[in-house]
């Protein structure tokens, strides 16, 4: 099975230990899912929303790390909404069960779950 382009959306710096944490998991012999992770990993120039909207065109799916910091992210709102509007399947991800934030209006429609490996795993198998 060929690996999926996941794009992952996440506020920076607050929630980069969640995006690294679900790249690492993924690196394991007996992961559930494999992906390549397409995230952006440093600040880009001012054209970087034209260089972003192409990276995320490219891939299979989005994931969106939700946390009480997603809604002052105005970088990541911005992916969450290229994806939706590239016809890109993206998911929601609540990092913390027990301490969610508000789920951004980019988000409206789409499926918003827990964190759970068999969740990640359901959503990245079915791409």
């Amino acid at each position: 099975m060929a690996n999926k382009r996941i794009f992952i959306s996440f506020a920076v710096p607050e929630d980069t230990y969640a995006r690294d944490f679900l790249v690492g998991q993924a690196r394991k012999k007996d992961s559930p899912f494999e992906f390549v992770d397409m995230s952006v990993k440093e600040p880009w120039s001012e054209s970087w929303k034209t260089r972003c909207r192409s990276k995320i065109k490219g891939c299979d799916g989005a994931v969106a790390l939700l946390s009480k910091s997603t809604l002052k992210a105005t970088g990541a709102r911005w992916e969450m909404k290229c994806a939706v509007e590239e016809g890109v399947p993206i998911i929601g991800i609540h990092i913390k069960s027990d301490d969610k934030g508000t789920i951004p209006s980019e988000l409206s429609g789409k499926k918003i779950i827990n964190w759970t490996w068999e969740g990640i795993a359901n959503f990245i198998n079915s791409l």
